[in-house]
């Protein structure tokens, strides 16, 4: 077959298809527009694509609080910063922000130069909360409560600021995350 002859060819296949497609259109459009006795099923179809809600994941401030959550009942030592020895205050902080992969130091002074100040109504999980002297720290969990290391002969506990002396000894909070 020549090059002309195919070039024809498939101009006529070409246009034989639109001229196909054409009435079947034109006879669907006629078709919806008048009524009937049997609808497309499909036709009735309405899909609806709902937004999807915005899930979001915890911060390293919160991954941080709830592996202090977990130290619950873990024996207070002077210098501990392991499940394994104990921890003080300020090593179960350090701990606790390692699992997450942040590096602070084993001291409540050195703590408060970390991070930034957060104002008391704005704290979220993860939050580091400083008492009266500097001498003491506690990791924010939410809801009003802390966790942290107190003191010789008492365990890792939650308190509730509130409901205790250390809500009157707060001093101040920083963040030390991101988020």
């Amino acid at each position: 077959m020549s090059p002309r002859s195919r070039s024809r060819l498939l101009a006529f296949v070409f246009a034989a298809s639109v001229v196909a497609l054409l009435p079947a259109r034109a006879g669907a459009d006629e078709a919806s527009r008048a009524p009937t006795s049997r609808q497309d099923p499909l036709a009735e179809k309405v899909v609806r694509i709902e937004p999807v809600a915005k899930v979001e994941l915890p911060s390293r401030g919160d991954l941080a609080a709830r592996a202090a959550v977990q130290q619950v009942g873990i024996a207070y030592h002077w210098g501990g910063e392991s499940p394994a020895t104990g921890f003080d205050c300020s090593g179960l902080v350090r701990w606790a922000y390692r699992q997450v992969g942040l590096d602070l130091p084993h001291s409540s002074y050195a703590l408060y130069d970390v991070g930034r100040p957060v104002p008391a109504g704005k704290l979220a999980p993860g939050d580091i909360l400083f008492f009266a002297g500097l001498g003491h720290v506690g990791l924010y969990i939410g809801r009003g409560r802390m966790v942290h290391a107190p003191q010789t002969g008492r365990d890792v506990e939650i308190v509730s600021l509130a409901g205790s002396s250390f809500g009157a000894s707060y001093v101040a909070a920083r963040r030390v995350t991101s988020s």
